[in-house]
């Protein structure tokens, strides 16, 4: 079963893949590209990544946000969904930060992409494409996060466990972080009433 992260980016410049494979080389990591034959390196829609060997790890697919079209699908059914889900003060900055995304870039992850030794390839990748947009990350089964990476927006299933840094919005506008453990009951109350859980740890 695939699995998908999104990135929303209030920019959208052209990516060469040469930048995303000097990014991988710089981590020591090595990976393959497969791009349609009618699309150029720095043009592309979409294209495959793959690890050394050739084993396809992930597809990665650039959405556009006009007036029509899938970027702007995405866009208006995550409009309606966030209105399902606390806490209240991330969704509602999440719908005014939707009116200035401009580009969604849809990574879907294979179950070889999530092993040990290819998700870094992936998260690589990802982290290249989040900070040349500027944007915020979505996550299947997570959730939202905001421009600095914190989990805004708890969408996680019911069965949730592990520490995961949040963010919920003070009185001020300002986020306040915090590493929580999801499967705390009482933490994850706190955090969908947009409160700091009193159990979690703060950071800076």
């Amino acid at each position: 079963m695939s699995y998908y992260i999104r990135i929303l980016g209030t920019q959208d410049p052209d990516i060469h893949l040469d930048d995303i494979s000097e990014e991988l080389d710089a981590e020591a990591l090595s990976a393959q590209f497969g791009v349609p034959k009618n699309e150029k390196p720095d043009k592309w829609t979409a294209f495959e990544l793959k690890n050394e060997k050739g084993k396809l790890l992930a597809t990665v697919e650039r959405n556009p946000v006009t007036n029509e079209g899938i970027g702007r699908e995405e866009l208006d059914e995550f409009k309606q969904s966030i209105l399902e889900f606390q806490p209240l003060s991330a969704a509602k900055w999440l719908n005014n930060f939707f009116d200035q995304v401009k580009v969604i870039y849809a990574i879907e992850l294979l179950p070889i992409g999530m092993e040990a030794e290819n998700y870094h390839i992936i998260t690589t990748t990802q982290g290249l494409i989040w900070e040349l947009v500027n944007g915020i990350l979505q996550a299947d089964e997570e959730g939202f996060t905001n421009e600095e990476g914190y989990h805004i927006l708890w969408q996680f299933p019911d069965d949730a466990d592990g520490e995961w840094n949040c963010a919920v919005l003070n009185e001020k506008g300002e986020w306040e972080n915090f590493n929580m453990d999801l499967a705390d009951k009482k933490q994850r109350e706190e955090f969908k009433a947009g409160k700091v859980p009193a159990g979690a740890k703060r950071l800076k």
